[in-house]
Order: structure tokens, then sequence, then C-alpha cells
């Protein structure tokens, strides 16, 4: 008996779509988190597989149900010398974290390693940093069709085995177009991701990054994660961000004004627990900020006060959190 060609949807049982964060990172899906060289695209990561074997929430709260298994696959830094410490500095389980070992054949993105890799170890996040360095040698990164072909291959093992591949990408130089379309290679890399991230620094502060969604198939845009760069190494994170359009520029760096940093603030202080009035001023006070300041801005984010123990406390209203 001849085999049936087709399906029909009505036979098909719908499933919600399962996240590793949401609205960022689909599980089972490809995302790509871009940008210029030495924005911090790979601290970044690092930080985010630090949460993850170690069971803590993502940065604006999210929960991990559980600590989880990644392979963090770099061609541009050392094992033993760059990628360990940089790890343990982010305070990564290293008995979570994997790397598939390519000494003697170099790995590429359609290697059938990834495959048992993931299988292997049940990882349920994948990072390649950067997929410039793991393209087949006989793949043209400006060729659709190539490039559909071998992602498409990645997108099947992140799918059958519930992982979420990351692919870490440098932006090209080009100006004047859209940022989704200065990824190198073939437009059809971000088409067949499900989520495309864009890391940029503050136009006005050079120590600020942010990370936010630049494509988002599956899920609304979630807000910016502001994070920033710690003395002696490490990174900080900031918390939920607004970015609106216009504050991003032709090249993706974000230009902030000083009273939407004000409001990036006080809801970093408050997102998670209220806070004693007395400590949102001090906070504020540490960078710059003046108290008539922090009163207007109390009364835009509709911030409620109220008295415990003999202290005030500000909350912020749900819908802000």
């Amino acid at each position: 008996m001849e085999s049936a060609i087709c399906e029909y949807y009505s036979n098909i049982n719908p499933k919600p779509v399962e996240w590793l964060w949401y609205p960022y990172i689909p599980l089972g899906k490809l995302t790509i988190i871009q940008g210029d060289p030495g924005e911090g695209k790979s601290t970044f990561v690092l930080n985010l597989v630090a949460l993850l074997t170690t069971g803590k929430p993502m940065p604006d709260g999210y929960g991990v149900s559980k600590p989880g298994i990644a392979i963090y696959q770099c061609a541009e830094d050392g094992v033993a010398d760059t990628i360990k410490p940089r790890l343990e500095q982010a305070g990564a389980n290293c008995n979570r974290v994997a790397y598939i070992i390519d000494d003697d054949i170099s790995l590429t993105l359609e290697d059938g390693r990834i495959e048992s890799a993931v299988k292997e170890t049940g990882a349920s996040l994948l990072i390649i940093d950067p997929i410039q360095a793991f393209i087949p040698p006989d793949s043209d990164m400006q060729s659709a069709a190539k490039m559909r072909a071998v992602l498409r291959k990645l997108a099947t093992t992140a799918e059958q085995y519930r992982c979420a591949v990351i692919l870490v990408g440098h932006l090209n130089k080009g100006t004047g177009t859209k940022t989704l379309y200065r990824g190198l290679g073939s437009i059809d890399i971000a088409a067949i991701a499900r989520s495309v991230l864009m890391i940029a620094r503050d136009d006005n502060r050079a120590n600020i990054r942010y990370m936010y969604p630049i494509k988002s198939s599956l899920a609304p845009e979630g807000p910016a994660i502001a994070f920033s760069f710690k003395e002696g190494g490490g990174l900080e994170w900031q918390g939920r961000y607004e970015i609106k359009p216009a504050e991003v520029t032709e090249n993706g760096t974000v230009k902030t004004s000083k009273h939407d940093k004000v409001m990036a603030k006080m809801i970093q202080l408050l997102e998670r627990n209220d806070v004693p009035a007395k400590d949102v001023y001090a906070s504020m006070a540490e960078v710059g900020i003046g108290s008539r300041t922090v009163e207007k801005v109390k009364k835009e984010l509709q911030i409620k006060a109220y008295r415990k123990d003999k202290r005030w406390f500000w909350s912020l209203p749900s819908i802000t959190k």
C-alpha cells in the first residue's frame, strides 16, 4: 500500500511553544544573537549559561524550572585559558557545561556530532559562537539555498531534542539598512531563526549594553534587557528597559535620554520586590539622580507607597512588573 502524500491539519494536536526564556529564546528552535564585535555577545551568553546551569531565574525574573545542561562551542577562545575562567567568573556550574571535541576535524553546522552531543548530554541549550566559524567549507553564507539546507538540519535537531540553539553572529559594516539585514551572510539565516536578538551599547554610556529583539516570530517582542560590565570583569544585570524605536540609531546603538534612564533605573529597583523609600532615594542618589526627579518619576510610574514596620515602602503597579 502506498504511503499518503498529505496529512490534514485536523489530525494534528496543537501544542504550545516551550521556552528557555520567554519571549526571547524558545526551546526546540533557532535563535540568533548578533551585534558588532566587542559589544559583549559572548559575555552575555556565558552568563545565560551560568543562570541555566545553576537553576537561577533569567535576568528579568523568568523562572528556570530546574538546572539545565548547556553545550558552548566557541571557535575564537581557548577552552582552558579563556572559556572556563569566564564560565567560573559568571558563576556557571561547569559540571553542566559541555563542548564538542574537534581537535582533529573541525566542527561545522551540518556535522553529525552536534546531534550526537545534544542527545548524549540531554542539553537544553546549544550555543555556536560565532556562526561564521562553523560554516561548512563548501558553503557560502551568501547562498540562500545552501544556508537554508544547513540550518534546516540544525533546526531539526533542535526540535527533536527540545534544545534551544543560539547562533552568535557578528554584524557587517553596512549602514542605512535595518539592523536585521546587517547580519553576515544571506538574510535566510535570519529568516529561518524564530528569534533574532540584538546586543548594542548605550550611545551615551559606554559601559551599558542592551539586548533587544529585532525579530520575534513566536511571541510578542519583549522589552530590552540592560546589563553592564563590572570592574575587573564580569557582568551585572540591570533589568528591563523599554527602548523606543527613535532611540535606536542607524548603526544599532541605543541613544537614551536622562528621563528614560531614570525610569529604567526605578523599574530595575522595584520590579522584583517592594523597597523602602529611603533605599530608593539612596540608590538613585548614587548615580546622580536628585529627590525632585525621583518624585516626578514615582508619579509617572504610579508607584504606590505604604507603611510597614514603621517604614515607608514603594511598590510598582503589577502592570509595570
